[in-house]
């Protein structure tokens, strides 16, 4: 019998081993040009087929890679992290079930079978979130699992919806546009949102941080948050003829109020989530913009940055003794230097510095959007959030290894060897995953021609970002620190811009009142006091009457079958 630790470490190469041949068949697909679309028949009876259908095409294929690549490190990296954890084993089971849940959502061309695995993500994400099983997993679980309910819905109103049509294949209507796909593209869009988490759906991306470092590691990096993200990429020729005004300033603002966010956080886990719902805002825009490969380049990108930085954050959380407080933290280089090292390279690519993996999909969308002629409210607010992500990335670092020693006593630092290792292949596809997917993607250069104070934008941008991501995180002794100078608007920019409290108690807060008048007229009224509690005879006979019905309804059955039959008789 294979015992736990085999279970994790067996799981974790053939999920690799998967995931490498999976995207070199996908790079061949690429290459050549080549697409499978397989139909196969489960069950054909008096002329009716059952067929389960899959598309086989380089981007879901390489998506597939990507995907089982970083699971594979994921899971790997669990075999220590959740160690000493009495449900290893189910926590194993519940990851790979996750995993099989996208997959089958991928390579699906047919909506009722993503509907499949998107129900997977959404249930399976559930019993993650709540894995700890302490109220507050609980109240994120359920929030979670609510909020992509609502994509759920959306998905079976479009299913729907396409009955009136030949096929519920989509990809069979990519290349016609009638005024009936409107209200299929609005749906599939809410869909999206939904399990993006754009605005108003933001609420659930950092509650769900509630779950163990290793699931936030995979649910913001390749799974959950980017279904509705490669949706819409396979949507996205119905979305050329629409106009994507409305949905394209949600999604910016989405990017702007994530990016403010995360730099007047302090939770460390909560900076990483707002940081993946900033970079889930900038991959909506551009698609809506028109750039759909750039959108799915970015995604592939940051998918391998944001899988190590969770990965590292995990470690760093571990040696607290489980304290995510950054205020905690500082100068862990000493203690820690392979895993600073692995955080760094994975913020420097998040930043966008040159020749990283971020940079490669980071700068051709800022190019792209500043050659597409929209206004300058779209430049302003990406540009600034540009800066923004740089801001709370330095910031980050700043506090995590260049700041004055903060912890507690009684801290066991280590680095494991089996982080490490699952650290190590995420580092390298951190480095060198961008250029590599943009010069197997781009059959030529892409090429944007710009003014120099354009092109010099971004590099300005950048630098003002790292400036005041380090002017926001240095306060000296005794000086009052500037968040708290303008409390009112870190306060308001900290939580969101108030959305947790409008998905939770906001919605239902006045429904407590009418439940509570409802227990107090019903339940705890004169009806309970009369029948329940009273003194009165008929209250005594009526409970043993239910209660001789209760016990004895087989024979009462039978005797009113019986006489019933004699009176039919009669």
């Amino acid at each position: 019998m294979l015992n736990k630790f085999s279970v994790y470490l067996l799981g974790s190469l053939s999920l690799f081993f998967l995931g490498v041949s999976s995207f070199l068949v996908g790079s061949f697909f690429l290459v050549w040009d080549y697409v499978i679309f397989m139909d196969w028949e489960i069950l054909s009876m008096n002329g009716c087929s059952i067929t389960m259908t899959f598309l086989f095409d380089w981007i879901s294929l390489v998506f597939v890679g990507c995907v089982f690549v970083i699971s594979s490190m994921v899971i790997y990296y669990s075999e220590s992290y959740m160690g000493s954890d009495v449900d290893r084993v189910r926590f194993y089971f519940l990851v790979f079930l996750f995993v099989m849940s996208m997959m089958m959502m991928i390579v699906s061309p047919n909506l009722m079978s993503i509907l499949i695995g998107w129900d997977g993500l959404g249930l399976v994400s559930y019993c993650l979130v709540i894995y700890f099983q302490n109220y507050k997993s609980y109240s994120a679980g359920m929030l979670t699992i609510l909020t992509n309910r609502v994509g759920d819905v959306a998905i079976l109103l479009s299913i729907a919806w396409m009955l009136n049509f030949g096929s519920w294949h989509y990809i069979f209507y990519m290349g016609m546009w009638d005024y009936w796909e409107f209200y299929l593209i609005s749906l599939i869009v809410l869909a999206g949102f939904t399990s993006s988490a754009q605005i108003p759906f933001s609420s659930w991306l950092p509650a769900a941080m509630a779950a163990p470092t290793p699931v936030s590691s995979l649910v913001h990096s390749s799974t959950l948050v980017t279904a509705g993200v490669y949706l819409l990429i396979r949507f996205s020729e119905m979305l050329s003829n629409f106009n994507c005004s409305f949905i394209l300033a949600l999604s910016m603002m989405t990017m702007f109020m994530a990016g403010l966010g995360a730099n007047l956080e302090f939770d460390l886990k909560s900076i990483i989530a707002l940081s993946t719902l900033s970079q889930l805002g900038l991959m909506m825009s551009i698609l809506f913009l028109g750039y759909p490969i750039l959108s799915f380049l970015h995604l592939l990108t940051h998918a391998f940055f944001k899988a190590l930085l969770f990965l590292c954050a995990g470690v760093m959380i571990h040696c607290m003794n489980d304290s995510q407080d950054i205020r905690y933290m500082g100068a862990m280089t000493s203690y820690l230097p392979f895993t600073c090292t692995c955080f760094c390279i994975s913020n420097m690519s998040l930043c966008g510095l040159p020749f990283m993996s971020g940079f490669y999909s980071k700068d051709l969308i800022l190019e792209a959007m500043t050659g597409s002629g929209y206004n300058f409210f779209v430049f302003l607010i990406f540009f600034v959030s540009i800066g923004l992500t740089v801001s709370y990335t330095f910031r980050v670092i700043y506090y995590v290894m260049f700041y004055n020693v903060n912890m507690h006593v009684c801290h066991g630092y280590g680095e494991d060897s089996i982080m490490m290792k699952s650290m190590i292949v995420l580092a390298l596809l951190a480095i060198s995953g961008g250029s590599m997917l943009s010069w197997l993607i781009f059959s030529v250069p892409e090429l944007f021609v710009l003014p120099l104070h354009l092109k010099l934008m971004p590099l300005v941008f950048i630098f003002l970002g790292g400036w005041l991501g380090y002017e926001f995180s240095s306060v000296n002794l005794g000086e009052f620190p500037l968040s708290l100078r303008f409390y009112f608007i870190s306060f308001f920019s900290g939580s969101m811009w108030f959305m947790p409290y409008f998905s939770t108690f906001m919605l239902y807060g006045k429904s407590f009142y009418l439940s509570k008048m409802y227990y107090e007229v019903m339940d705890g009224g004169w009806g309970e006091y009369v029948v329940s509690s009273s003194p009165l005879l008929f209250t005594s006979s009526l409970s043993k009457l239910m209660n001789y019905y209760q016990f004895n309804n087989v024979k009462i059955y039978m005797m009113v079958f019986v006489l019933i039959f004699i009176f039919s008789l009669i």
